[in-house]
């Protein structure tokens, strides 16, 4: 198969600034309307390093005064959802939109969560000027290791040590009176008080010995009734004074807590004095710091060597040496503090692009830790989300991955609706938490959002999204073309300039420069336009920079870009390089010579990963005597789409509305794409298919070396279709595999004049007779181009001039028409007999 395409050399052709030549319908199109080059005389330049950069998009005027009202608008709902094609460089735009705004912005606070003393399961934010929070944070680190340092050197002090004293001896002193009394007491009766192992015991006593039981039993019976009435009044003193212990050890333990709280406010004063006074100005992180103070002075056993804990505290048992040091540390995390948001290296606001939207990673997350065995949460384990990042400034989304994405929508209109950000768990979320988390406060959210996708997904979440329309009040809609003037055509030149100097690509010459304008109007379909499609232009770019690489080639020109068309065709056409090989080896019949009755060559475009190519098909057409149905094959076999199924239905419109004033449509027409395997949809095909039809009615030869594309209305008129270049160029590949005979040629709307940029080859056939291009208005023109008879118009009676195409359609009409009154008269007699 031979190559796509070659670069167009003739610029003869048409002058991209001269007036297209006027337009004759059923008269073959000269050249110069088959493509619209780009002169490179025409660009003031040699190479694009010697012009400057585009600031501004091309053509999204619309577009950009949308973004630019909505981040000026402060008031909630202004939000923004930037529809557009893939590739028509929203992001891009928007992004550099944003952070010019962005730039002019002060940047936003910071934002801390830290322990909540009363409640731990629900931490505390502090908001903090930008910076102010990794100061505060350091600032609690360094306390920390100051206070493990100076702590266990006060508890060492002598004045700690000589007033705790003081408390022991009071407590020994008291607890020697009481039993001194005590034992007084009992020896006045002849008691004695003893230590054993087992504690206190009571026993009497006889000159200076304690009895034993068996002198006890010795003793008279009166003698031993006293003896035991005196010993449980005793014990009972004695169990009075035993009842008072504990509380005197409480109270012993209370005075030793009271000291070391002493002890420890006395060492921790100046050093959170000081703290306090970085922070006086923030009455949220003095209530913290006031808080931190307390927890110290109740809690100041955590600063002190486990081996050596102040006098009064329990002693732990044995330990492991990683295990103590992980408690220890432990311990010192509640006063850490958890900045989730540093805005200090920040200038301006921010904006921020989160590609992953889903429900943790736009609202943050409570991560675990594993500990002994099981897995425990703290504050310092809350992590920030995208929207806390970009609180006080810009968060872009991609729509389609924030639909799809875990609970990410409802997440985001959650936040948006509340004007907060809460960090929870998807347990939480859904009411299926099964262990404890947190429930840290919320955060103050204001934030502008933008999403990105395409304008399918903004009108379904506007039609069935209440909360959608009250959240993203603009739209900006990105088009995927611009008009193609000489302004546009300079601003494309700038744009490319950009991308070769961003990308440190060769430079350019004006020659490449005016092909890869040139491709940007055939991406669109439309002579008149330019591709708005930019990610296509810079792979187009990078690709051709390859190829002048591999040359060796210092500067790419046109005919590198030219390579790099050539390249991306030739990597995708093995499918279409197939329908074409077939045709020529006759397997897929297409007859471009010749003529037969009811057989019209129609034109469809296959897209097969990103590639679109034209495929000419057989559309035939059979009539017989019948009740005035037209019957589309594959609309019947459920291969038809709807709009190919509407273009059908019309031709049974017109069909009636040009031949049924007079006569009944007596007949029964069936039309079908030959050798189609697959679905058909779309109406580009109706006027082929028309032709085919009047072409069986009329019995007249259609000429097998034009194709067809068009639609029809019920009226007659053809109208435009698309990918009317893809068309045209397949069945010119047809032709080429078949043989040309310089009869061939496509038959096309004129209203899809405007629209051709035809490939050289097919540019260069055309210019030399031997491929031509028709435009055509009416049914009549195509008529007849494809039959060479005249079509006919009706006279003052309606009734048509004999010899016409439309004269013999309606004699074929009349002809079913009376045949079926003949059937009909007929029909009584034959049921009597």
């Amino acid at each position: 198969m031979p190559a796509r395409e070659t670069s167009i050399t003739d610029r003869e052709l048409r002058p991209s600034g001269a007036s297209p030549p006027a337009v004759e319908a059923g008269r073959p199109l000269p050249a110069a309307l088959l493509y619209r080059p780009c002169d490179p005389a025409e660009l003031s330049f040699q190479q694009v390093d010697e012009i400057a950069d585009l600031l501004e998009p091309i053509g999204q005027d619309r577009a950009v005064e949308a973004v630019q009202f909505a981040v000026a608008m402060r008031h909630k709902g202004y939000n923004v959802y930037a529809l557009g094609a893939s590739g028509t460089g929203k992001h891009t735009v928007i992004r550099e939109l944003l952070e010019r705004r962005a730039a002019t912005m002060p940047a936003p606070p910071d934002w801390c969560y830290v322990n909540n003393f009363a409640d731990p399961q629900k931490p505390r934010r502090l908001q903090l000027p930008p910076g102010r929070g990794n100061g505060l944070r350091q600032a609690m680190k360094r306390l920390v290791e100051e206070l493990r340092a100076a702590l266990p050197a006060a508890f060492e002090r002598d004045d700690y040590r000589a007033r705790l004293d003081v408390i022991d001896q009071q407590f020994k002193q008291r607890n020697e009176e009481a039993f001194g009394e005590l034992q007084r007491r009992g020896e006045e009766k002849g008691i004695t008080l003893l230590r054993t192992p087992m504690g206190l015991a009571l026993a009497p006593r006889r000159d200076g010995k304690v009895l034993t039981p068996e002198l006890f039993e010795a003793l008279p019976q009166a003698e031993r009734e006293r003896v035991q009435h005196d010993l449980e009044g005793v014990q009972g003193e004695l169990e009075a004074v035993m009842q008072k212990v504990p509380q005197w050890e409480h109270e012993h333990r209370g005075a030793v807590r009271e000291l070391n709280r002493n002890t420890t406010g006395a060492a921790i004063a100046l050093m959170m004095d000081e703290l306090r006074a970085g922070y006086c100005d923030f009455p949220d992180v003095v209530q913290h710091l006031d808080a931190v103070e307390r927890d110290i002075k109740e809690n100041a056993d955590d600063f002190l060597a486990p081996a050596q804990p102040p006098r009064g505290v329990p002693a732990p048992g044995p330990i492991s040496a990683p295990a103590e040091e992980a408690m220890t540390e432990a311990s010192f995390r509640r006063y850490q503090v958890n900045v989730i948001v540093d805005n200090g290296g920040q200038h301006g606001a921010p904006v921020i692009y989160e590609d992953n939207p889903t429900h943790q990673t736009l609202v943050g997350r409570v991560e675990y830790m594993a500990r002994f065995g099981t897995l425990v949460t703290d504050f310092n384990l809350l992590t920030p989300g995208a929207l806390h990042r970009a609180n006080g400034g810009y968060l872009m989304l991609d729509a389609q991955r924030l639909l799809s994405g875990n609970l990410g929508w409802a997440s985001l209109k959650r936040a948006l609706n509340a004007g907060e950000i809460r960090i929870e768990t998807l347990e939480q979320l859904l009411s299926m938490a099964s262990t404890v988390s947190l429930q840290p406060d919320p955060i103050p959210l204001d934030v502008k959002i933008v999403l990105l996708g395409p304008p399918l997904h903004y009108y379904l979440l506007s039609s069935v999204d209440e909360d959608f329309k009250e959240l993203f009040k603009i739209a900006a809609d990105f088009d995927d073309r611009v008009e193609r003037t000489a302004e546009t055509t300079l601003l494309y030149a700038r744009f490319i300039a950009g991308v070769v100097r961003r990308e440190k690509l060769r430079p350019f010459d004006r020659s490449a420069v005016a092909r890869v304008i040139e491709r940007a109007a055939q991406l669109t379909g439309d002579a008149d336009r330019l591709s708005a499609g930019l990610r296509e232009i810079v792979d187009l770019l990078q690709e051709a920079d390859q190829l002048a690489a591999s040359a060796g080639n210092g500067t790419v020109t046109a005919a590198e870009v030219q390579k790099a068309i050539d390249g991306q065709f030739r990597r995708g056409d093995r499918i279409y390089r197939r329908l074409q090989e077939e045709i020529g080896r006759k397997t897929i019949r297409v007859e471009t010579d010749g003529e037969q009755v009811g057989q019209v060559n129609g034109l469809s475009v296959l897209t097969l990963g990103g590639l679109s190519f034209g495929n000419p098909s057989r559309i035939t057409a059979r009539v017989r005597l019948g009740r005035g149905e037209v019957v589309d094959i594959e609309r019947e076999v459920t291969l038809g789409g709807p709009l190919h199924s509407k273009g059908v239905l019309i031709l049974s419109g017109f069909l009636g509305g040009r031949f049924g004033d007079t006569r009944p449509l007596s007949l029964n027409a069936s039309l079908v794409f030959e050798q189609s395997y697959g679905g058909v949809d779309g109406d580009s095909a109706s006027a082929a298919e028309l032709f085919a039809l009047l072409s069986a009615l009329a019995d007249a030869p259609v000429s097998q070396s034009f194709a067809v594309t068009g639609s029809v209305d019920q009226l007659g008129r053809i109208q435009a279709i698309g990918g009317v270049n893809e068309k045209i160029e397949g069945f010119f590949d047809a032709c080429r595999i078949t043989g040309f005979t310089g009869h061939q040629g496509v038959i096309i709307p004129a209203s899809n004049v405007k629209h051709l940029m035809l490939r050289e080859d097919v540019v260069t056939a055309a210019a030399e007779e031997r491929f031509r291009i028709f435009p055509i208005e009416t049914v009549d023109q195509g008529l007849e181009l494809l039959t060479g008879a005249q079509a006919g118009e009706p006279g003052e009676d309606g009734n048509f001039a004999p010899g016409t195409i439309n004269y013999r359609i309606a004699a074929r009409l009349d002809a079913f028409a009376a045949r079926a009154a003949e059937l009909a008269r007929n029909a009584p007699i034959a049921q009597s007999h």
